[in-house]
């Protein structure tokens, strides 16, 4: 069922005419292109100020600046304070937070990272290494500004992380308790460069239905959001 919502968020992206707002060259076939190693996600949260509607591109701050505020700008600048608050809450000195997925049997497994600072600074400038090393402008990604990451785990971990959601979503004595940890572990680990926060939406949402029936619990709108910023703690409930 998971690998036919890939192909069914991938045949969705092939039909669209193009990308929501400002952003580098639209490219489908990142919806069923897998994670590899040293090809991991990078996910900016904070001001993303190509999420205003009506921004502009200045060149001299790499940012794009002016427009109307929108739910999306304000959803991201509020998860890049909550990141923030997170550094400080925790005592991290450093520009890199570990996030730690613990698994039904209490092995503690790396999750993602939530990167600042000089990490990523240099985040920023391996995306457009990245980009470029496509054959598509990089001229206009938006790599200034305060800049906060979120990283998506090794390979490896990743593939951990999905398997245990997957294993728990197909036990039998799913339970309430169980199905938020698998939630959690599902966005914890998306499987391909564009599209997994679509799939594991439907995925769930279709799971918990047929599973759980009226006990399922609701999905907040910002679920992806949550699962790469907050602790699991938080982020599971």
């Amino acid at each position: 069922m998971h690998a036919e919502l890939v192909s069914w968020r991938y045949e969705l992206a092939a039909d669209a005419a193009g990308r929501l707002g400002q952003g580098i060259a639209y490219n489908p076939d990142r919806f069923r292109t897998p994670i590899t190693p040293g090809n991991i996600n990078y996910d900016r949260v904070g001001r993303v100020g190509r999420l205003r509607e009506g921004a502009e591109w200045d060149a001299d701050s790499r940012t794009y600046t002016g427009g109307v505020s929108t739910p999306a700008y304000e959803t991201m600048v509020r998860y890049g304070q909550a990141a923030e608050a997170r550094f400080d809450a925790e005592g991290i000195e450093g520009d890199v937070l570990q996030n730690w997925a613990t698994l039904p049997d209490g092995t503690r497994v790396p999750g993602n990272r939530i990167v600042r600072g000089d990490a990523a600074r240099d985040v920023a400038q391996e995306l457009t290494a990245r980009v470029s090393a496509r054959g598509i402008d990089a001229s206009r990604m938006e790599t200034g500004g305060k800049l906060i990451y979120t990283a998506t785990p090794s390979p490896q971990d990743n593939a951990t992380l999905h398997t245990a959601a997957l294993s728990l979503l197909a036990d039998p004595g799913l339970t309430v308790e169980s199905y938020l940890t698998a939630r959690y572990l599902l966005f914890q680990s998306p499987q391909t460069k564009k599209g997994s926060d679509a799939v594991s939406r439907t995925f769930v949402v279709a799971v918990g239905v047929l599973a759980l029936s009226e006990e399922a619990p609701a999905l907040p709108a910002d679920i992806d959001l949550r699962c790469y910023v907050l602790s699991q703690t938080a982020a599971a409930r």
